[in-house]
């Protein structure tokens, strides 16, 4: 009942944790867009130069078509609930690398199993000869096949930051900008992961078996947090008899998630698995802030443009100070000067930053201090804080906490983030329920996502130690006895 997700709070590292038995120390993964100090550009040929260091993009800008819900397969009739399931399960095949990093070294492009610093579950489930299978919401999401690049067997990751339908069934925009688009898009996940319980690959074209570790990623719930109004639905949490309790959006995902969770209870148990079989429920990442009273919308855009004229004492700078960012309702800034001098002048200006251009569901010009920053952490103290060391290439140069309610956003489609250290962001549910546990109790003790790493493989009798991030952060697994 005190279960917790990563710092940063993000997706990525939210997904990459349970797989891995390990945080941004062990695995090297802050954000799913990021920077990295010691790689060349996407499209570098020469690498006989100096590491200019550049962005690092896991996610749709990848895809070779990231307008696709197959990211650029080609398949004809996409949308169709059928066609769909023909994806590859290689997210390989659908990955453009002229999108990719470049490695100083080999000067080739970095898939993300490769930029992932430990091995995965599915690796040593892998070693082991056993059939793993895993969907999740971009192609990038392959990191989970860990640096083999042969973890996951069978992986289903159509696009979710593709064009929806449209009207007048959903909302224009990508299957995010409408929740009714969105449970639409895990009903195509849904369907591989029965088909994974029923022996089939997830086209369902074949019978090799049900995988040993398979499942999915919802993205339902998470939409109808953020999204302040859909098909005609509240958005977000509302306050009801003095208490946070579940808006109408978010109540209707909650019961698409609940119907999804019992259609596979029922095919688990009409194929004879429920002895044998263990579900492990948890999420990524929260958000924040809960109560919408408390949001405090403010576009990091100006803060930067105006860091970045501060440092070179001109309005147009040809070498910007901040080369990167990566701000939701956290902030984490990479610099092009890592000197003490360079961060402690950051932090210096974010700390006396104040504007008067916050916004919320009411109210604009809402006044903020602090660049709406309650901790910094700059330098050498954010390579400490994420214990790793000092000028390690792909640690933030600044690592901001956000004062509680603040969401970094140009706009006013946001009610709520994720990415940061709140409580909100931070705390999730995690449930380890079937036969085989045999007993049933809640932990009120502190535990972290990372812990379902070692406890998988605990479960399918395998040495947890066999996890590189479990050997580095001595990473237990829960206690299920």
């Amino acid at each position: 009942s005190n279960a917790q997700t990563t710092i940063p709070s993000d997706s990525f590292p939210g997904v990459v944790a349970p797989f891995t038995g390990g945080g941004p120390q062990s695995a090297g993964i802050y954000y799913d867009d990021t920077w990295n100090h010691g790689v060349f550009p996407a499209g570098t040929t020469d690498c006989n130069k100096p590491v200019p260091g550049a962005e690092v993009p896991y996610m749709e800008a990848d895809d070779k078509n990231q307008t696709r819900l197959d990211a650029g397969q080609g398949i004809a009739s996409e949308l169709s609930d059928d066609n769909i399931l023909a994806m590859t399960s290689n997210p390989d095949a659908v990955i453009n690398p002229a999108n990719l990093p470049v490695d100083p070294t080999s000067c080739q492009p970095i898939y993300p199993h490769s930029y992932l610093q430990v091995n995965t579950v599915f690796n040593v489930a892998h070693n082991a000869g056993l059939r793993t299978a895993w969907s999740d919401k971009h192609p990038a999401n392959e990191i989970l096949d860990g640096p083999s690049g042969l973890g996951v067997n069978d992986f289903f990751s159509p696009e979710i930051n593709s064009a929806n339908p449209g009207p007048p069934t959903f909302a224009a925009g990508d299957w995010t900008t409408d929740n009714a688009a969105t449970m639409k898009y895990d009903g195509y996940k849904v369907d591989a992961v029965e088909n994974w319980i029923d022996g089939f690959n997830h086209q369902h074209t074949a019978h090799p078996g049900t995988p040993a570790i398979f499942g999915m990623n919802f993205q339902t719930v998470s939409t109808a947090q953020k999204l302040p109004t859909s098909d005609g639905l509240t958005g977000g949490y509302v306050m009801q008899g003095g208490q946070l309790v579940p808006g109408p959006l978010l109540t209707r995902a909650f019961d698409y998630i609940n119907d999804s969770l019992t259609s596979f209870v029922n095919h688990i148990d009409n194929d004879g698995l429920a002895n044998s079989t263990v579900i492990i429920l948890t999420a990524k990442h929260g958000q924040s802030p809960m109560n919408p009273a408390d949001l405090i919308r403010i576009d990091d855009g100006a803060i930067i443009t105006a860091l970045n004229q501060a440092w070179c004492g001109c309005t147009a700078p040809a070498s910007p100070l901040v080369v990167f960012s990566a701000d939701d309702d956290g902030m984490l800034l990479w610099l092009s000067d890592r000197s003490s001098a360079a961060t402690s002048f950051a932090k210096h200006f974010l700390e006396n930053f104040s504007g008067t251009n916050g916004n919320n569901t009411t109210t604009t010009g809402i006044h903020y201090s602090h660049a709406g920053l309650a901790q910094i952490f700059a330098g050498d103290d954010a390579a400490h804080y994420f214990h790793v060391q000092p000028g390690d290439q792909r640690v933030p140069d600044i690592f901001g906490i956000a004062q509680y309610g603040v969401v970094y956003t140009g706009g006013t489609a946001k009610i709520a983030e994720h990415g940061g250290a709140h409580i909100d962001d931070l705390n999730v549910p995690l449930l380890v329920a079937g036969n085989p546990i045999g007993h049933e109790a809640t932990d009120t003790d502190t535990v972290h996502t990372a812990q379902i790493a070692p406890t998988i493989l605990e479960l399918l009798g395998l040495d947890p130690n066999l996890l590189q991030a479990v050997q580095i952060e001595h990473t237990a697994a829960l206690d299920l006895h």
